[in-house]
């Protein structure tokens, strides 16, 4: 018996892994995200799985679901949104079936920064602007930060900002930004990337917040900012560029 802890991508029912698909197609229980996860998803499970959502139960509920499938020798597809190594919640839970001495593997997906930048069309590093992607968030009634990860410092480095479970607190995070990349710098919010009912809100960090509030959006959201967006300025990579040589393309 195994629990398999699987990302089952940004929403898109055709964005879960084949893996991770036929996963859920075997497993006799499906314990999946109902908040965030699109019931596609989970469509594949068996017609005579236990298919419980799990975004009423408490920590304690779902171990005690996986207790319940590892003594029937069951297992257990735990499916989550994105990709389940960010913003997943499922370091507790492993740490948990360790000390039960229970099975798991997880099964990575496609996370929602991913998503939003395909949705843009965008690439998230460009040469010459930034190199470097930093996925975080602004503290919540959930989880604190540390006080060294601000969005301030963030900033400071020129990297490109993905801002998770933030978008209430949008007025805050132009806020932080506004020293670093000034009134008039670009700032996009994706909302449900990759659902049908997915809204990109382009604007400045002097304008978002009101676009964003006439767009109705509350939640599932993801704040994109740095200097790579909206940026076409830049140069091209070297890896192409014929005097370039590397193992593939030697002299």
């Amino acid at each position: 018996m195994t629990v398999h802890f699987i990302g089952a991508g940004p929403g898109a029912a055709d964005l879960i892994t084949v893996r991770g698909r036929d996963l859920i197609a075997r497993c006799p229980v499906c314990l999946y995200a109902g908040s965030l996860v699109p019931e596609e998803v989970i469509a594949a499970a068996p017609d005579d799985a236990r298919v419980i959502d799990s975004a009423a139960m408490t920590l304690e509920d779902i171990i005690a679901e996986m207790r319940a499938a590892h003594a029937k020798g069951h297992d257990v597809a735990r499916v989550h949104s994105g990709d389940p190594s960010i913003y997943g919640a499922i370091a507790e839970q492993m740490r948990r079936l360790d000390a039960l001495g229970i099975p798991y593997e997880v099964v990575p997906g496609v996370p929602a920064f991913a998503a939003a930048a395909a949705a843009l069309k965008t690439e998230l590093t460009a040469p010459g602007v930034a190199q470097s992607i930093v996925l975080t968030r602004m503290p919540g009634k959930a989880s604190p930060l540390p006080e060294a990860e601000t969005l301030e410092r963030f900033a400071a480095c020129g990297a490109t900002l993905a801002i998770h479970l933030s978008i209430r607190q949008l007025r805050a995070v132009c806020r932080a930004l506004k020293p670093h990349y000034g009134p008039d710098a670009p700032i996009v919010v994706v909302a449900r990337a990759s659902w049908p009912d997915q809204q990109i809100v382009r604007g400045t960090i002097t304008d978002i917040v009101e676009k964003v509030r006439a767009a109705k959006i509350t939640r599932t959201a993801l704040i994109l900012a740095g200097g790579v967006i909206g940026r076409e300025d830049f140069g091209d990579s070297a890896l192409y560029d014929a005097a370039h040589r590397h193992l593939f393309r030697p002299r």
